[in-house]
């Protein structure tokens, strides 16, 4: 039975690289990422996935944190009864676990960076908050961080290299924090074995 996994798009590659690894027979179908920009839209854009999808699958499962949405993608959701979400506020809580809220206990001022981030920081950043155009609104946004943290769910020479240049940007010190898909996959793999 394929079950469909709504999710978000900032979670694509990761989630695709767990259904193969696991071997799952599972559809992924993507929310926009750019959504986390502007969280008002990720309840209306995960109701519109479920209602196309429903007929189609007899199980789906929103692949997605709260996420900013202030409670209204559980709201939408609790509309439909048989339509299952992943544990967790947000990603960086599903890779960073225990971790992700000790590191904001120890510096308050922490700018979290997962692999999705680093990959796409150029236009999810930059040019979604008009940083582009407006340079001198970089002091402004990230006037009270103090610190980087990439949390990083693979071992990518690539994006060590992409986050040293963020960092640079920034002007902030980044340290670098091996997390994987830690929480993400555990508990997909909890959801999907409950078919088995």
């Amino acid at each position: 039975m394929t079950t469909g996994l709504i999710i978000c798009g900032a979670l694509g590659r990761e989630v695709t690289d767990i259904v193969n690894k696991h071997g799952w027979d599972a559809d992924i179908i993507g929310v926009p990422a750019i959504d986390h920009v502007f969280p008002e839209r990720i309840a209306p854009h995960v109701e519109q996935r479920i209602l196309a999808l429903r007929e189609q699958y007899k199980r789906l499962i929103v692949v997605y944190g709260d996420c900013g949405s202030k409670g209204a993608l559980d709201e939408m959701l609790n509309r439909f009864p048989n339509i299952e979400r992943i544990a967790g506020p947000h990603c960086y809580e599903m890779y960073g676990g225990e971790l992700f809220n000790d590191l904001l206990e120890e510096q308050p001022g922490t700018y979290i960076l997962t692999d999705f981030m680093v990959r796409t920081f150029q236009g999810l950043i930059i040019k979604s908050m008009g940083l582009d155009r407006f340079p001198q609104l970089r002091e402004t946004y990230f006037k009270n961080y103090k610190r980087i943290v990439y949390l990083a769910q693979t071992d990518d020479p690539e994006y060590r290299k992409k986050v040293h240049e963020i960092s640079g940007y920034l002007g902030l010190p980044v340290e670098i924090r091996f997390s994987g898909y830690g929480l993400l996959e555990s508990r997909l793999v909890e959801m999907m074995n409950e078919l088995k």
